[in-house]
């Protein structure tokens, strides 16, 4: 049972219940909850009818977490990031800038992707199925050496091996699957990453990624995680839908997390 220090009335800076941080910041109670039982963000006090009351520090804080989970971090990282003692929140803001201007450069590029496959299907331009799908490279992996380094020669290899054996048709039908399966997880990035239907869809990118080679759970792990520490990746998967990387890393761990359960119960 979380313990609270108990509330004094005449204190200023504690003034908010959760309701009203909830409006304030655009979020639901529920994710408030969620936060607190993390330990991501605990209120400052519990007033005498049991009410969370947050303190100005608290929503300091939450603004750095919103702006973090903007930026595709977990919330595991945001929690290490705000409770590192060399935690700067001036240097944090301007780092957060910066990542949100490049993220503005790649909104724009995609944006004229967008524009230009709008001219082609009214017939005012010709676009090549390269420029459609510009970013999905299957054959030139800039992540390989990472990839590697984190499962080994062998896996990669056999990725490699069934790549060299794709035919153009069997390569531009794995490209629409790949965006198929982006868009459906997009639709779900804002439900919780634990709930059945999340869990669904991440299980089928799971099974998708087959695809491409072996992979077993701890691989897959591993992908989720960096699908947010390399930013590489977090920009290229965050182009279907803001924070769809930190979901999907998220949705990952439970899902891994479930099948380890299963594995032991059958021992």
């Amino acid at each position: 049972m979380r313990l609270y220090p108990e509330i004094r009335k005449e204190a200023d800076d504690i003034a908010w219940k959760v309701k009203e941080v909830s409006q304030l910041a655009g979020i639901s109670i529920r994710t408030l909850h969620h936060y607190d039982e993390r330990g991501l963000l605990k209120p400052q006090a519990l007033s005498e009818a049991g009410y969370r009351l947050y303190a100005d520090t608290d929503l300091e804080r939450l603004q750095q977490i919103l702006f973090f989970r903007e930026l595709g971090f977990s919330l595991k990282e945001i929690g290490r990031i705000l409770d590192n003692p060399a935690f700067d929140r001036l240097e944090a803001l301007e780092m957060q800038r910066r990542m949100l201007t490049d993220k503005m450069e790649s909104t724009r590029r995609m944006i004229a992707n967008i524009d230009r496959t709008i001219q082609h299907a009214k017939g005012e331009i010709t676009m090549t199925n390269e420029q459609r799908f510009e970013g999905i490279d299957f054959t030139n992996d800039p992540y390989e050496q990472e990839a590697r380094e984190r499962w080994g020669d062998a896996a990669v290899d056999d990725s490699k091996e069934r790549l060299a054996t794709r035919t153009p048709q069997m390569s531009a039908k794995l490209q629409r699957e790949w965006e198929e399966r982006m868009r459906a997880l997009a639709e779900v990035r804002r439900e919780d990453p634990a709930s059945p239907h999340a869990q669904q869809q991440i299980g089928q990118w799971y099974t998708f990624l087959h695809n491409f080679g072996t992979y077993s759970y701890e691989a897959f792990a591993g992908l989720g995680q960096m699908y947010v520490q390399d930013e590489r990746f977090a920009q290229n998967i965050d182009k279907y839908g803001v924070g769809l990387a930190a979901f999907m890393s998220e949705a990952i761990d439970v899902y891994v997390g479930n099948q380890g359960i299963r594995d032991e119960n059958r021992n």
